[in-house]
């Protein structure tokens, strides 16, 4: 296997293909920002800005900037979209919106922390690439609110009543393990360490599930089953992922037998979700096998494969465990067989069961300019520290 041809073929359509169509087609030059609703031909269909997806795509040219090359134009069009946020994006108490008009208008209010969790990395990066303490201040006064409201992340926006049914969620966890790190310096140390000691503890022994092999979505808030439409809920995209965030985490901390125990579970996901009779990963189960909540159960989403690709890789770069490649290969084939659009660019992301394209638009309400690029960039990088692990030649690309 020649890791560094595929390692060339990740790194190829994130810089000729991916960021190439967001950079020509997501600008908002009179109003700053962008727009992320973008048909198959990059084509605006919709104004609308959605607050995370803002900060998505802030960050993901704040990291290209930093980590791949440091292209004027890539920083330029970071700093232009933060400078459009720091002025519409939030209340006055520092509480992010969900979306906006155009123009920067409040148009939903900030029940999602997942604003505020994206907002902080994209200013923990753009920071890094400018030194601008301002925007460092921000990250980390954004992180500070994101774990004042962590035991109640929607406030006064929750819809439940209350001592019913309280659940509490998966997503928040598993974003914080990866945010923390982030944000690196910008952070105490003591803060970055009990962070990430809360985040594995949820994520690794509460919504993971020992019995099962699996990760739950939703559990009680003493950590038990709840046989309900929410308890029974799988998202195997969402354990998939949030297993590299620990292998991150792991390999910060040097502890091997982590990394192991989220490559089994990453195995057993993969083999739970994957889809026997058509192929790829499905959006969402029921652990019962009841019928799933969510229409949409059956679909094969973008962001579920790329974040699949980037675990597998990682565990087996760390383990060589040849269950990690095998699959790889399995889901590597479906993904590129049925996402990237060759006509013009970037990916599809939204899938029927059986593999046909159901959306042609390349952004939207919940797709952006992030889990492709994100991935892209993450999986030829793995894959160049695979290929040195076995001695391969770097190519003039590369060196």
């Amino acid at each position: 296997m020649n890791y560094t041809l595929l390692a060339n073929q990740y790194r190829d359509n994130l810089l000729n293909d991916v960021i190439p169509f967001w950079l020509k087609n997501s600008a908002d030059p009179e109003n700053g920002g962008f727009l992320t609703c973008l048909d198959r031909e990059g084509k605006v269909f919709d104004t609308d800005k959605f607050v995370w997806l803002q900060f998505r795509e802030i960050w993901c040219f704040s990291m290209l900037y930093n980590k791949v090359e440091q292209k004027q134009e890539w920083l330029d069009f970071a700093v232009q979209g933060a400078e459009f946020m720091k002025k519409h994006g939030s209340d006055a108490e520092g509480n992010f919106y969900f979306s906006m008009t155009r123009q920067g208008e409040p148009l939903i209010q900030p029940y999602n922390i997942f604003s505020d969790c994206f907002a902080a990395m994209a200013f923990a990066q753009l920071f890094k690439a400018t030194g601008n303490q301002e925007y460092g201040d921000l990250a980390v006064r954004t992180f500070n609110n994101i774990l004042s409201k962590r035991d109640n992340p929607k406030g006064k926006w929750l819809k439940s009543y209350p001592g019913t049914r309280e659940l509490q969620g998966f997503s928040l966890p598993m974003i914080l393990c990866n945010l923390v790190l982030e944000l690196g310096d910008l952070l105490d140390n003591d803060l970055t360490e009990s962070t990430i000691d809360h985040g594995l503890n949820q994520v690794m022994e509460v919504f993971y599930q020992k019995d099962l092999g699996i990760i739950l979505e939703n559990v009680r808030l003493d950590g038990s089953f709840s046989d309900t439409f929410d308890g029974r809920l799988v998202n195997p995209g969402h354990g998939l992922e949030s297993m590299w965030f620990v292998m991150d985490i792991a390999e910060r901390r040097s502890d091997p037998g982590l990394i192991r125990r989220a490559v089994d579970i990453t195995i057993n996901i993969l083999e739970y979700g994957w889809d026997k009779e058509f192929g790829g990963i499905l959006y969402f189960m029921d652990v019962k096998g009841k019928p799933p909540q969510q229409l949409e159960w059956d679909q094969k989403l973008w962001w579920v494969h790329m974040e699949t690709l980037i675990s597998l890789l990682k565990g087996y770069y760390h383990t060589h465990d040849q269950r990690c490649w095998d699959w790889f290969e399995k889901v590597h084939k479906y993904t590129w067989e049925h996402f990237p659009d060759p006509e013009h660019g970037e990916w599809f992301g939204y899938l029927n069961r059986r593999g046909e394209v159901l959306l042609p638009l390349k952004g939207g309400k919940w797709k952006g300019c992030f889990h492709v690029p994100r991935g892209l960039y993450q999986c030829w990088k793995t894959l160049e520290r695979i290929a040195e692990k076995n001695q391969e030649p770097r190519t003039k690309n590369q060196e």
